[in-house]
């Protein structure tokens, strides 16, 4: 007899790559579960192609529409991997027993506010597995899964023919300006290195990306605002580099097992969210000994001391060197 979970993640494309170790280890050492994972909409692409996910439930416009949904469900168990007001209603009102992810906001609150460094050490991954240590459920070793349904993979043919065999993705994207690499950092980059270069990232990074092309190097190609997610994922798993912003993409590469160089402005790889397991050869970029650094778990529009020397002091040299060596 089937054993039904329920796993809850609403929020970002980070978030939820971020929780596919949970899905996979619990379905493959727990043979007889059955497992739902709710998300919102805009989150469905993301998971309708992975194999351990058995039914995924869709959060409605109302909340108390979706939880009458669920009722029927009859779950056993709930795994809350979001532990917010949203989840606790879900938990509450479906009345199964439920295992839920320590946020650690208090910790965070040290870090980012007081310079207080109290979190622990590991990442973000192990302590979402660490719901599912009542089932006897370890963490298999295996890192962040993401998979591209077959219409979403994007044909190396429609690139330009001297990118076919190989090419740098720049991940431009980064939810809050203060997570994105200014846009004249990639200048020297592209300008001194002849390996082609690709551009991704949501409409929000069209204006960078059209700066970047103003440059008329000749080996940059754009695709900001233009892909599905996972066409975008496509064209990670299909790089040779990634460089990247602290944002979703850079997750998805870690998922590929891509060498990535993350660069990181107002957030750190303190609070648990580096690349997690990533390819040989990846590195974190960061600007230490700032006293204002990090400033913030999620980032701001604009930096709050004005000077946004988190991002404008990353050495270019370094990133320069980083491709030459790892290309």
């Amino acid at each position: 007899m089937k054993t039904k979970f329920l796993i809850i993640r609403f929020s970002s494309i980070g978030d939820i790559v971020l929780t596919s170790p949970v899905v996979r280890c619990l379905k493959t050492q727990f043979p007889e579960a059955e497992v739902h994972f709710l998300t919102k909409k805009r989150n469905a692409d993301l998971l309708q192609a992975n194999p351990y996910i058995d039914q995924i439930q869709l959060l409605d416009n109302s909340l108390s529409d979706t939880i009458q949904r669920l009722k029927s469900e009859n779950y056993d168990y709930i795994i809350d991997l979001h532990n917010n007001l949203r989840s606790l209603a879900v938990k509450l009102r479906l009345k199964v027993k439920s295992y839920s992810f320590n946020k650690l906001n208090f910790r965070k609150i040290l870090l980012t506010r007081f310079k207080l460094n109290m979190m622990p050490e590991g990442h973000i991954v192990d302590r979402n597995l660490e719901t599912l240590r009542p089932f006897n459920i370890v963490n298999d070793g295996r890192g962040l899964e993401h998979f591209i349904p077959e219409e979403d993979e994007f044909p190396l043919s429609e690139l330009p023919e001297s990118f076919r065999s190989g090419y740098v993705a720049l991940i431009l994207a980064g939810t809050y300006t203060t997570k994105r690499m200014p846009v004249a950092k990639y200048r020297k980059l592209i300008s001194e290195i002849n390996n082609p270069f690709v551009l991704l990232g949501g409409k929000g990074e069209r204006v960078s990306a059209a700066s970047i092309l103003e440059w008329n190097t000749g080996n940059v190609v754009d695709f900001t605002g233009k892909l599905r997610i996972n066409q975008s994922a496509s064209l990670v798993k299909n790089a040779n580099l990634i460089i990247a912003n602290d944002t979703g993409l850079m997750h998805i590469a870690a998922a590929f097992h891509k060498k990535i160089l993350s660069v990181w402005g107002n957030t750190s790889p303190e609070l648990g969210m580096y690349p997690y397991l990533p390819g040989e050869g990846s590195e974190l970029l960061e600007v230490k000994g700032l006293p204002c650094r990090p400033c913030s778990k999620l980032g701001y529009h604009e930096c709050p001391k004005k000077h946004f020397r988190c991002m404008n002091d990353i050495p270019e040299d370094r990133i320069i060197n980083w491709v030459k060596r790892e290309f």
